[in-house]
């Protein structure tokens, strides 16, 4: 049996909800109330390691996680986001989709949202783009 920390977490049922394919429990190290990983059964590294049906069912937890989340903590909006390979951030190599909850005044401009993974990188300049 795997001993990653999701999988021993699968394993102790330290989860809030579940489906066929995947848990969904609340992050650790929460950047916002109401933070949750959407994590797959199964022990596989990344997205492209998951199957079709995982990934549909992982999807299906977010959409059931976040009917969850809107009731306990009324967030104004979410980003969802993976951290896929060492250089992108993934510092449990199992696969997990996070979903974070975004509060009205919770930063200064969200403008921009997740390129704010890349410092300098968040603002950029609108420019008219044609249709």
């Amino acid at each position: 049996m795997c001993k990653c920390f999701f999988c021993k977490c699968i394993e102790s049922k330290n989860f809030q909800l579940e489906n066929n394919f995947a848990i969904a429990r609340f992050d650790d190290f929460p950047v916002s109330k109401g933070h949750l990983e959407v994590i797959p059964k199964r022990h596989v590294e990344d997205w492209w390691g998951a199957s079709d049906e995982e990934r549909k069912e992982i999807f299906n937890l977010i959409d059931e996680a976040k009917k969850m989340v809107d009731e306990r903590f009324k967030p104004d909006g979410y980003n969802i986001g993976m951290n896929l390979g060492k250089e992108a951030g993934q510092s449990i190599m199992h696969l997990h989709v996070h979903l974070i909850p975004r509060y009205d005044g919770d930063v200064e401009n969200p403008e921009g949202g997740v390129r704010a993974v890349i410092p300098g990188k968040q603002y950029y300049v609108k420019k008219d783009r044609p249709i």
